[in-house]
């Protein structure tokens, strides 16, 4: 939709697959096109999370900045949003699950435990990144028996695998937890608060 706050402005590309990212977005009242970068992120989440001078913070800000700036090169009169999450366990890095015996897997060893999510969004122009925010959310799941985890998984859907977390707070996911700590728009997956001030800053939003 066209409106009020992007009038005469330029262009906004969201270079991502997440319709949670866009749904957002859409809410906030703007107006972007979506595009997926066409990355390998599992490689590219390999790559860098294999270097162990990378925090998830900088491994979260890379692949964003990545994205943005693929779709950039392609379009390098817009402004492009980019945003990764990396959920992390201790010191271990963790992605998205790629079935739902990963899922199960994955939320027995969530079960009992507090892990956080690193959230970033970049913004790009002209084929370069020119703005990045990384959030942190602490969040600890109750206990739970293999049996819920089942009958939780089949109630949700393959729609899980779509978060690193095999979980989306915004729906039955939520019923996994007992103690949520961080920004709610960064654990569905995007900064906004962060990302409007940067907007409006560069005048690409009303302000």
């Amino acid at each position: 939709m066209t409106t009020f706050l992007q009038h005469h402005r330029p262009p906004l590309i969201l270079a991502s697959s997440s319709q949670t990212r866009a749904k957002l977005l859409d809410s906030a009242g703007l107006s972007v096109v979506v595009q997926a970068p066409g990355l390998d992120e599992a490689a590219m989440r390999q790559a860098v999370g294999g270097d162990d001078l990378l925090t998830p913070n900088d491994v979260a800000e890379v692949l964003a900045r990545a994205k943005a700036e693929a779709i950039s090169e392609l379009a390098p009169e817009a402004y492009v949003i980019g945003g990764d999450q990396v959920l992390a366990l201790g010191d271990q890095i963790i992605g998205k699950s790629e079935n739902m015996e990963e899922a199960r897997k994955l939320l027995l060893d969530l079960s009992g435990k507090t892990h956080e999510l690193h959230t970033s969004v970049a913004l790009a122009k002209e084929g370069e990144a020119v703005w990045s925010f990384t959030d942190v959310a602490r969040l600890t799941m109750r206990k739970l028996s293999p049996e819920f985890i089942g009958r939780y998984l089949a109630a949700a859907g393959e729609q899980v695998l779509g978060s690193v977390g095999a979980y989306q707070l915004e729906s039955l996911g939520v019923q996994l937890f007992e103690k949520v700590e961080g920004n709610y728009f960064s654990i569905l997956g995007l900064p906004l608060l962060p990302l409007l001030a940067e907007l409006r800053k560069r005048e690409v939003i009303e302000g």
